[in-house]
C-alpha cells in the first residue's frame, strides 16, 4: 500500500481554489512536500474565508426556517453572558490558536508534530490533575512539557511526514474534523447534547476547510481562517445583541 500524497499547484483563483478543496476532500491526501509560509497564501484562506461565510450563510438559513417552524434550538455557552475583551480575545484569538494545535497541528503527518502535541497534552494533564493540591508543581510541569515539545519540535525540524501517517490519512483527517466539531456539543447544556447534533455542522464544516489549509499552505494558514471564521461570529453576536 503506498502512502497518499499529493502535490497541488497552488490556485490562482476562487473556482481553482473551491475545485482543488473538493478534490481533496474526495480524496484526502497529505502533499508530497511539507508546506512553506507564503505572502501569497493569502489568497487561499481569503478564499476559503469567503467559502466558510457562504457555508455559514447557508446553514444559519436553514436553522432560520427550523426555529419558524415553532423548534426550540438550544442555546450556546455565550447566550446571556457579557461578551467584554476577555471573551472576545479568548474566543477570537485563544481559542483558535489552541484548537489549531490540538486538532490539526499534527495531521501534518511530522514526527516532531506528532510528538510534540502528545508531550504536551501528557504535561497538560498531569497540570491538571496536580492543579488542585501542587499549583506550584502543576505550573513546573506544564512549563517543562512546553519546552520539552519545543525541543522535540526543533530536534525533529527536518524529519518528513511518516509513511504510516500518510497512508492512513483520509481517515485521520476525517477523525480529526469530527473531533473538532463534536468537541463544541460542550457549548451546550448536557441535556440538550443530542438535540444539538446538527447545530455543530457549521464546525464540521469549517473543520474540513482548516484542514486543508493545514497540510496544503500551513498551520499558521488554518489558525488565520479560524480566527477570521471566530471572529465574524462573535461579531455576528454583538450586532445580534445591539439589536436586541
Amino acid at each position: 500500500m503506498h502512502a497518499a500524497t499529493t502535490s497541488l499547484a497552488p490556485a490562482n483563483s476562487m473556482r481553482g481554489e473551491w475545485t482543488q478543496f473538493a478534490a481533496f476532500l474526495k480524496r484526502p491526501a497529505l502533499p508530497a512536500r511539507a508546506p512553506r509560509p507564503r505572502l501569497g497564501s493569502l489568497g487561499a484562506v481569503w478564499r476559503l474565508f469567503l467559502l466558510d461565510l457562504a457555508v455559514m450563510g447557508v446553514l444559519l438559513g436553514i436553522a432560520g426556517l427550523v426555529m419558524s417552524t415553532g423548534i426550540t434550538v438550544p442555546e450556546t455557552a455565550l447566550a446571556g453572558i457579557d461578551i467584554g475583551p476577555a471573551v472576545v480575545f479568548a474566543v477570537v484569538v485563544f481559542a483558535p490558536l489552541v484548537e489549531e494545535i490540538a486538532f490539526r497541528g499534527w495531521l501534518s503527518g511530522r514526527p516532531g508534530h506528532v510528538l510534540a502535541l502528545i508531550v504536551l497534552l501528557g504535561a497538560g494533564l498531569a497540570a491538571i490533575m496536580l492543579s488542585g493540591n501542587a499549583t506550584i508543581h502543576a505550573a513546573l510541569v506544564g512549563g517543562t512539557g512546553l519546552l520539552a515539545a519545543l525541543a522535540i519540535l526543533f530536534a525533529l525540524r527536518r524529519r518528513a511526514a511518516m509513511g504510516w501517517f500518510a497512508r492512513f490519512f483520509p481517515v485521520l483527517f476525517w477523525l480529526s474534523t469530527l473531533a473538532f466539531a463534536s468537541v463544541h456539543l460542550f457549548n451546550f447544556p448536557a441535556e440538550d447534547m443530542a438535540m444539538a447534533l446538527p447545530l455543530v455542522l457549521p464546525q464540521f464544516a469549517t473543520g474540513t476547510m482548516l484542514g486543508y489549509l493545514r497540510v496544503h499552505y500551513g498551520l499558521w494558514a488554518s489558525v488565520l481562517l479560524h480566527l477570521l471564521h471566530n471572529g465574524a461570529f462573535i461579531s455576528l453576536v454583538l450586532l445580534a445583541g445591539s439589536a436586541g
